[in-house]
């Protein structure tokens, strides 16, 4: 599951023009020699950065995540410290990183939680490039590899995201569906089984889609009140919200909720639209 923060900061790249999906990076001996699971990359090749991380996130290839890593910061210690600099700007209090697999390491860990955050942050700030977390096969160099997350086979409206597994670790998924307009995501760490692993994230997705719903209470850029104001031409200002407003809250409470809006009072003209008030 480290490798959501892998592919994090090369979708940061991508779309803070540091990298392209284009890009050709060339394989170096160390990505070559990764243990574990691999997409077959081998020293010299010329990969694309779309291809590396179709390997990384399909695939689960380790040598695709320290190419990866080695090509967008230099060494992978390097791109580790931006691993590290971007769980602290997240707020993933209960995670370190030493290395961009996820390989087993004493000083290596994370929770539930923060890798529930972290995959909520990949959803929400890189939704054009989430849309990987759903493929179900990738070929390369003629070894086809299928996704390891079961649920993609399961439950259509479920579209991602990532399986891991280690010994020390157990089997571990974080899964994210979509119903409705309201997404999930859960995550499962220590299962004892591949099997156990997907039935324990697919019961949590049912339990919150049974017992939850997600409404729209103020759409941005909407009126919500007219407030008034002074030594201005107009005696009144419509007031609504810069972004939209949508809570997630246990089914049949909507009625319950009650709104309170406090205006920094009085208003004084001139006032900029876009102003807080």
């Amino acid at each position: 599951l480290s490798k959501l923060m892998t592919a994090y900061l090369v979708f940061r790249g991508i779309d803070g023009g540091a990298l392209r999906l284009d890009e050709e990076v060339v394989v170096s001996e160390k990505a070559w020699r990764a243990i574990g699971s691999k997409m077959f990359i081998e020293p010299a090749d010329r990969v694309s950065v779309e291809n590396l991380l179709k390997g990384l996130i399909i695939q689960s290839g380790n040598d695709a995540a320290i190419a990866l890593a080695e090509y967008t910061a230099g060494s992978e210690a390097a791109f580790v410290d931006m691993m590290n600099q971007a769980s602290v700007n997240l707020g993933l209090t209960g995670t370190r990183y030493v290395n961009s697999t996820g390989l087993p390491h004493p000083d290596h860990f994370s929770t539930a939680r923060d890798i529930s955050r972290l995959a909520s942050a990949i959803i929400r700030l890189y939704p054009q490039h989430y849309r990987y977390y759903s493929i179900k096969e990738f070929t390369w160099k003629g070894i086809r590899q299928r996704n390891r997350n079961p649920l993609l086979w399961r439950d259509d409206t479920v579209d991602g995201m990532k399986t891991g597994h280690t010994r020390s670790a157990g089997y571990c998924l974080v899964g994210s569906a979509e119903r409705e307009g309201m997404r999930l995501v859960a995550a499962v760490l220590g299962a004892p089984s591949k099997n156990q692993r997907a039935d324990a994230v697919y019961a949590l997705l049912r339990y919150g889609f049974a017992s939850y719903e997600s409404k729209m209470i103020y759409r941005a850029g909407h009126k919500i009140i007219t407030a008034e104001i002074y030594k201005a031409t107009v005696p009144s200002l419509s007031v609504g919200v810069g972004s939209d407003i949508r809570l997630t809250l246990p089914k049949g409470s909507k009625r319950e909720l009650e709104a309170d809006i406090h205006i920094n009072e009085p208003l004084v003209a001139p006032i900029a639209k876009g102003s807080e008030i």
